[in-house]
């Protein structure tokens, strides 16, 4: 058994570096993860110029497990995500959402700063994995661990209903997988880019309507959007899309951003609108999410980078560019 594993790390030059690190000793309820796949997220951007292991999007083959392990056993294929675990029992770890752990919220960029998804191996509690349906190849299931689950869990936790129009705002990493979703739960979906040429591609992807952001003063969706998901970091023009959207709707700004969000106030009051932070699931979402896109067969779109330090740099550099189409993946060969 392997008593050494790579990692790849920020530095604070902002280059990720290849390093080595002892495995640790496992505890009653931890599982070590030999890695075979890696999402690259635009949130790994945010600690490139930390000294920690990066990524959170993570697949891998269960190699060893603690005495007290029961929901995995070896060689089973499992998905990590954002989230390691809290303290258990303040109110948020109560109703599963340990990323908001009051006390003690072991998650990515919080805290266990020698795991990550972009490392050879990695010791993960077994409350917060998930198995991978077979239907499901790895590649495409790196990217549900967190763009995935940010995307799909308003529908779950919020019941949102097949009825509702849902506007996607932006055909991007978090974007392209939102129109999927929202297709296949069976909404209406409406695409708001500034983009023209991405129209084929977003109606090829399930959405039923386009809207260009540059013509949407003159131009007027078929129905009126009960929820808009953001998916950019771009912010939008707020005075001009609350005229498309519905009374008592919805908006969720799914990306992180510098600055402030600032939202018409009269419109918002006047329209009874909703804004909704989300970034954050259970282990029952995760699980939901998981059997339904298995179900729909819904495959986000990947560019495979060999896992290895060049692999990892290319893919970082095409994460800055924003030119990965969609989700940027490092992989293993068999």
């Amino acid at each position: 058994m392997a008593t050494a594993y790579t990692v790849f790390k920020g530095s604070a030059s902002g280059h990720v570096m290849e390093a080595r690190l002892r495995i640790p000793d496992l505890g009653p309820n931890d599982v070590l993860l030999e890695n075979t796949h890696s999402g690259v997220c635009g949130t790994d951007l945010h600690y490139v110029q930390q000294d920690m292991v990066l990524g959170h999007e993570g697949i891998g083959i269960v190699k060893q497990i603690g005495p007290a392990v029961k929901a995995v056993k070896i060689g089973d294929r499992v998905g990590m995500g954002y989230a390691r675990g809290g303290c258990g029992y303040c109110a948020p770890c109560q109703e599963g959402y340990t990323f908001q752990c009051e006390n003690d919220s072991r998650a990515f960029g919080m805290a266990d700063f020698d795991q990550g998804s972009m490392a050879s191996h990695s010791v993960w509690p077994e409350s917060r994995l998930v198995q991978i349906p077979a239907s499901i190849p790895s590649e495409v299931a790196a990217p549900l661990m967190c763009a995935g689950q940010t995307v799909f869990v308003p529908f779950h936790r919020d019941n949102i209903l097949p009825t509702e129009t849902v506007g996607i705002m932006g055909i991007g990493g978090l974007g392209h997988l939102a129109i999927m979703i929202a297709a296949k739960w069976g909404c209406h979906v409406t695409v708001l880019s500034g983009t023209e040429q991405k129209k084929q591609e977003a109606l090829s992807l399930g959405a039923h309507e386009f809207i260009n952001t540059k013509e949407i003063g003159r131009i007027k969706p078929a129905t009126k959007i009960n929820r808009l998901f953001v998916t950019t970091s771009a912010k939008p023009d707020w005075n001009t899309i609350v005229n498309i959207m519905a009374t008592h709707g919805h908006v969720y700004p799914l990306t992180i951003a510098d600055g402030d969000f600032v939202f018409p106030y009269t419109p918002m009051i006047l329209k009874e609108l909703s804004i909704h932070g989300s970034c954050s699931s259970t282990m029952t979402q995760l699980r939901a999410m998981m059997d339904f896109v298995a179900l729909h067969q819904i495959k986000p779109i990947v560019q495979e980078f060999p896992f290895n330090i060049e692999g990892v740099t290319a893919a970082f550099k095409r994460l800055e560019e924003g030119s990965i189409r969609y989700r940027g993946v490092l992989s293993i060969k068999s």
